[in-house]
């Protein structure tokens, strides 16, 4: 039985007292902030750990190498089951007018992650007008960032629904896409298309992402490469390494509480 939430207050419930504003929170395990909207414009990063914000319908993925964005009037939950060291920076509508009118997972360069980790430090400023231009400048490299829907997509097809929560409760399922396509009556042709119809990526490469964010929380737990490797049924330590650090950007030892 999942535990019971505890609910937190939202950074900013307020009108933004500037155009762009930046906060930092901290999300203790099994905890969420409430289903809310609000008039500005909001980006979330996550400086350690993972949440999932619920908004029109899907779920998204604050990830160490992507960000959300979240526009104004969006009606979202976020919640997470680990602690999460996190950031929002709130947006002033006049300003959102060049951003994305619809949500999405944006792909965090190192030049914005290390903005981002320099806001963490907020002594590094001498007043809020020099925070303030640093901000718009990231709001620049937020404004042309690659942007993509959810990075774990979910499907309204019934049948691929099922695979993918099938997926999602045994991510060692090593079955072939065909194999995967026959234990659903269909041939690996029309799987791959209703894949790319509805997910935009294949189902390994889904499979792989997956893995990747299962391997984080475990990461988190302390458990160990060769020992994650082996429960996704990788032929080698080395093999998950290198997938992983492909879709995440670092390597799993960067994660791990001992690296």
């Amino acid at each position: 039985m999942e535990p019971a939430r505890q609910k937190l207050d939202i950074l900013c419930k307020d009108e933004v007292p500037r155009p762009v504003l930046y906060r930092r929170g901290d999300m203790p395990e099994h905890s969420c902030y409430p289903m809310h909207s609000h008039e500005w414009g909001e980006f979330l990063y996550s400086f350690c750990g993972a949440m999932e914000i619920s908004m029109t319908g899907k779920r998204y993925l604050v990830l160490p190498h992507y960000g959300i964005w979240v526009p104004p009037g969006t009606i979202h939950q976020c919640v997470n089951n680990k602690r999460v060291q996190h950031c929002v920076i709130y947006i002033a509508w006049d300003f959102c007018i060049e951003f994305c009118m619809l949500p999405c997972s944006v792909q965090m360069s190192p030049l914005m992650q290390s903005m981002l980790h320099h806001l963490r430090d907020m002594s590094g400023f001498r007043s809020s007008d020099e925070q303030e231009r640093f901000l718009h400048v990231l709001m620049d490299q937020l404004r042309n960032a690659p942007c993509i829907d959810s990075y774990l997509p979910t499907s309204s097809d019934e049948q691929l629904a099922d695979l993918l929560q099938q997926l999602e409760k045994n991510p060692g399922d090593n079955r072939s896409v065909k194999e995967l396509a026959r234990s659903l009556g269909m041939t690996e042709r029309t799987l791959a298309r209703r894949c790319q119809k509805e997910l935009g990526i294949t189902l390994l490469e889904w499979r792989q992402r997956l893995r990747a964010i299962k391997a984080l929380a475990m990461l988190e737990d302390g458990i160990n490469v060769e020992q994650i490797a082996l429960e996704f049924g990788y032929a080698s330590s080395s093999a998950f390494i290198a997938m992983f650090k492909k879709l995440m950007g670092r390597t799993p030892a960067e994660f791990h509480p001992e690296s």
